[in-house]
């Protein structure tokens, strides 16, 4: 935007807060290339707070942008700019309402996204859409790797946004409510591996859930992250490990990678994993170091919404 002719009047960003093993105080990104580009800015602990309601009244912006702010809007604030609020969110809306679209769209096998912007109302992500743009998801695409692709569309979307607004020849369409799908935010739970589901599923789940939660399992009752994995079926699955074991079952060692059967007759090959509190190292050097072998299980972890 602040290459456009959309250059902000203001910048607003969350606080700095405390970050790493010293817990200093970092600045958030949005701060940090305010501050680069000579951008007025603030940084209140809430947007509900009367005083920054104040701030921006004096201001009395034509239109506000917020993108990924995580705060829940006053009306007042709502109604303050004359030509709204105007949000950019990462899905293609009514898909994917919520905080954490672009994992949803991956996690559930997705192969489109993209980004909307809409006029922000009180319910989530519920207003009407101005503008859509769409993209394709690849096969192997993480959730970090599609962010920084959507954030590049994004920007271009909005400075459209922008300009149709200010021409005055835009048209909000109300979005379709049979069509909504709703993404929460992501809990530690999000990344627990069931080893009943297809070998796909979770390797959808590994590229969605990067770099949080990460995919995790446990043995024994001690937790093991799995960093890098690769997905069977049961055609590429290794020879020596094409036999019927129940899932989360070690099924054998092929070069670097270990393993595992998983639901449909499929398996995960693990190939980077770590302790907490220790290196990561090769799913093989694990597997050697803590003397796991074939027919060793992978705790069972109870699928979502059962016992």
């Amino acid at each position: 935007m602040v290459a456009s002719d959309c250059a902000p009047l203001l910048v607003v960003s969350q606080p700095d807060r405390p970050a790493g093993r010293g817990r200093r105080l970092v600045a958030p990104p949005v701060a940090v290339a305010a501050r680069r580009n000579g951008l007025a800015l603030i940084q209140p602990e809430t947007v509900r707070d009367s005083a920054f309601l104040a701030t921006l009244e004096e201001l009395a912006p034509e239109v506000a942008v917020v993108v990924a702010f995580g705060q829940i809007f006053r009306p007042e604030l709502l109604a303050l700019p004359p030509r709204g609020c105007v949000n950019l969110h990462a899905s293609l809306l009514p898909r994917w309402r919520g905080a954490a679209p672009i994992q949803a769209a991956i996690a559930h096998g997705d192969s489109r996204t993209g980004v909307s912007t809409m006029h922000m109302t009180a319910g989530l992500d519920s207003g009407p859409v101005l503008l859509k743009a769409a993209l394709a998801i690849g096969p192997d695409e993480t959730a970090p790797e599609l962010a920084d692709r959507l954030a590049a569309l994004g920007a271009g979307l909005m400075v459209r946004t922008l300009e149709a607004l200010a021409r005055g020849d835009w048209v909000a369409r109300e979005q379709d409510v049979a069509g909504v799908t709703l993404a929460p935010r992501l809990t530690r739970a999000d990344g627990e591996v069931d080893w009943s589901q297809p070998a796909p599923v979770l390797y959808r789940a590994w590229r969605a859930y990067q770099p949080w939660p990460g995919l995790t399992t446990s043995q024994d009752g001690r937790r093991l992250k799995l960093l890098a994995v690769v997905p069977h079926t049961p055609r590429d699955t290794p020879r020596a490990a094409r036999r019927p074991a129940p899932p989360g079952t070690i099924l054998g060692l092929d070069g670097e990678a270990v393993t595992v059967a998983c639901g449909s007759g499929s398996a995960l090959g693990l190939l980077r994993v770590q302790r907490p509190g220790r290196a990561a190292t090769s799913a093989a050097a694990w597997a050697h170091g803590e003397r796991r072998n074939p027919g060793d299980r992978f705790d069972r972890i109870h699928p979502r919404g059962e016992g």
